[in-house]
């Protein structure tokens, strides 16, 4: 046997092929390092054969439906290809190879085409239909009976209802969205990497610290650019260095190449999107809905577009106005410094905004980033920050594992226990930036919690945060410690599970709850308990002074004009993509035209406030069949619950375990076991109220 068939041999041997036997590792953690690229194809193709028999077996059945053999049967079948996929998709987010790629482009049919012989099975349907009609009459508990709704609900969504012609259609749909929806995921990512900024001079680069331009150095030689600097970019349309940057040519050059990314050339994604939000479109309609952002609101919080366009237009005036202000503030700064230095001032660009908005906080806070950052050390946010508010609010404790294999080498692994010592799960952290990694941050699970199927939860936190070279410290942005707060929220949610059934599990709630817990956890960063216990100099340990805490606390509602604005144009993009009807979508040629359209009527079209994301790179709504499609909307409406949730602990005692505890009993533990806002107004006690995010963000609506 050459070497070739036995490599082949052994990816199909459950002895050598680990991922289609369950792993022995703690709280079944993948064995990273058995784990080869070879080994994905087989378990997952194994993976979908063993869940069709099972599905088969349930629709085929000669017995009468009952709860146990067919809702229960269903939520038992597929846990091979759930471990295979978990791993294989985990690692194509943070740790991809071309191998991995072209895997997941001929898997994405593939798996699309599996998951609709399933939910457009007329069988499986009819035993699903059947219990439903008579679910008053089960006897079930309430998560039992719950289940037995959603999946009724999974079911007609999914088309199970349609003709069999147009479930033949729906099937081509599916298919051609996944594969799409990859493809503009792989594309966003090789443009970003190929949109670095490449600078001759060091001079350019002037205003950054010695351990940013190091990490440009590092990056240049990575790319056999020795003698020169490159600047990374983020999948974001703001880049941090352009905050520090002295360059005003040098910041342009920044902006411009992320911003022009898709527009064109090797890495275009307008034909992709013209593709996308195209199928979308019809899809929606042959499952009876006007729109895809009908379809998809129906099964969220919000229930209605017409409700997100409430939400949206009720706050863009008056965070227009504030960014306005802001600006006026930054264009006065700008022409008071070129009269001081007798030289024709310049009109505030979106290049300009970050630099300009540290210097206007630096006059009224007396502070900047630069002052701040020796106080945020990658290990003592972690440690002393993140972990330590967890184990303050809920008793958590963590112990790292480094006898646990990880998938790359800058991975954490932490066990974590409950207060009384009992066993909760594994929290992986990956917070380095990575070329073969995708931008942004974010949580995944790599084993989901489940009573039915003995399992606890290993979750994983995604960032990505600038690597500096070897022996440097990691300096983190307070925006950056942030993020790492909020990620945090959603592992919690995650770990805290406590669902008998995999479908209800940690953070499978609507897209417009799941980021609640994440966002109300941010809070914790700056609680002055919290703070004052990682806030400590990376050199000296000494505390940040208490004066520097007490600035970085009074500017939380700076530039949140931007911030606010940015975000909500970019939701808006969302739904204007999503909002129209089949055939009335945009060809690729008139996306750009489409997209500032789209800005000018909803009233965010501001020169110096671009779109948090422009439609050629917005990931979050692109890349993947569903994802946040017409559901971006879905941070700031979550928001209203986080602040809520904000103002109700600092009026009920603040950090503290008791307050802790109900959260966590109330809400965290119950996945989507019980309604998301059923659940919300039981911790609450009464409906969400808009007030605290305005107050957070210093906004008014008009009156």
């Amino acid at each position: 046997m050459n070497a070739s068939a036995a490599t082949a041999a052994d990816a199909v041997n459950p002895q050598s092929n680990p991922l289609l036997t369950k792993s022995p590792l703690p709280y079944e953690l993948p064995p990273f390092d058995k784990i080869r690229n070879e080994h994905f194809r087989p378990a997952i193709e194994a993976g979908m054969a063993e869940q069709k028999r099972e599905i088969e077996t349930i629709a085929n059945s000669q017995e009468a439906a009952t709860f146990e053999n067919t809702i229960v049967a269903l939520e038992r079948s597929g846990e091979l290809l759930a471990r295979a996929n978990s791993v294989f998709y985990n690692l194509t987010s943070s740790h991809t190879n071309p191998d991995l790629e072209a895997l997941r482009t001929d898997l994405a049919p593939k798996l699309s085409a599996h998951s609709d012989s399933i939910y457009l099975d007329p069988a499986l349907f009819a035993r699903v239909a059947a219990l439903y009609g008579k679910r008053a009459s089960l006897q079930l508990d309430p998560e039992s009976l719950r289940l037995l709704e959603r999946y009724h609900t999974l079911f007609v969504r999914a088309g199970a209802k349609l003709s069999e012609a147009d479930k033949t259609k729906l099937k081509q749909m599916n298919q051609q969205l996944s594969s799409l929806t990859t493809q503009f995921s792989q594309t966003v990512l090789k443009g970003v990497n190929a949109a670095a900024v490449v600078f001759d001079k060091v001079s350019d680069l002037d205003g950054l610290s010695q351990a940013q331009i190091a990490t440009a150095a590092e990056a240049a030689r990575t790319r056999k650019l020795d003698g020169k600097w490159v600047v990374a970019l983020l999948n974001t349309t703001g880049q941090p260095p352009l905050a520090q940057m002295t360059n005003r040519a040098a910041r342009q050059r920044i902006y411009e190449a992320s911003i022009h990314r898709g527009w064109g050339g090797e890495f275009d994604t307008t034909k992709l999107i013209e593709q996308i939000v195209a199928l979308r479109a019809e899809r929606a309609a042959l499952l009876g809905y006007p729109t895809h952002a009908a379809y998809v609101t129906e099964d969220e919080t919000a229930l209605t577009p017409q409700a997100v366009n409430r939400m949206l237009a009720q706050l863009a005036p008056p965070a227009v106005a504030n960014a306005r202000a802001e600006a006026a503030d930054m264009q006065a700064l700008i022409d008071a410094q070129a009269k001081a230095r007798g030289t024709k001032p310049f009109k505030l660009a979106p290049w300009d905004w970050d630099f300009y908005a540290e210097q206007v906080r630096a006059a009224k806070y007396s502070y900047d980033e630069s002052q701040v950052r020796p106080y945020f050390e990658m290990n003592r946010v972690l440690v002393d920050g993140v972990l330590f508010a967890a184990h303050e609010l809920y008793g958590l404790n963590f112990k790292e594992r480094k006898d646990l294999p990880v998938y790359q080498e800058d991975v954490r692994v932490f066990e974590v226990a409950n207060a009384d010592g009992s066993p909760l799960g594994l929290f992986l952290v990956d917070w380095y930036a990575r070329d073969n990694k995708r931008g942004g941050a974010w949580m995944n699970s790599f084993v989901e919690q489940s009573q039915l199927l003995g399992k606890k939860p290993v979750v994983v936190n995604n960032l990505n945060i600038p690597k500096p070279p070897q022996g440097e410290p990691t300096l983190l942005t307070f925006d950056e410690v942030t993020t790492a707060f909020h990620e945090f929220g959603h592992a919690v949610h995650g770990l805290f599970s406590d669902v008998q059934y995999p479908t209800f599990s940690g953070t499978s709630v609507p897209r417009d709850f799941v980021e609640f817990p994440s966002q109300y956890n941010e809070m914790w960063a700056t609680e002055p308990r919290v703070l004052a216990n990682y806030a400590k100099h990376y050199q000296t340990g000494a505390a940040m002074p208490q004066a520097l805490m007490d600035k970085v606390l009074a500017a939380g509602k700076f530039n949140q004009g931007f911030a606010t604005t940015e975000y909500l144009a970019a939701a808006m993009l969302d739904q204007s993509w999503h909002q129209l009807p089949a055939g009335k979508t945009p060809k690729a040629a008139d996306a750009a035209r489409f997209e500032a359209a789209a800005l000018k009527t909803a009233g965010v079209d501001l020169d110096a406030v671009p779109p948090r994301y422009r439609s050629t790179y917005f990931s979050h709504v692109f890349s993947s069949p569903i994802g946040y499609s017409a559901g971006y909307y879905a941070y700031i409406w979550s928001d209203v619950l986080a602040r809520d949730t904000q103002h109700w602990f600092k009026t009920n005692g603040g950090l503290t375990r008791a307050n802790g505890d109900r959260l966590r009993e109330k809400i965290l533990s119950k996945g989507f076991s019980v309604d998301s806002l059923t659940l919300f107004r039981d911790f609450y006690g009464k409906d969400p109220d808009i007030g605290p995010l305005l107050e957070s963000r210093g906004l008014e609506l008009a009156k």
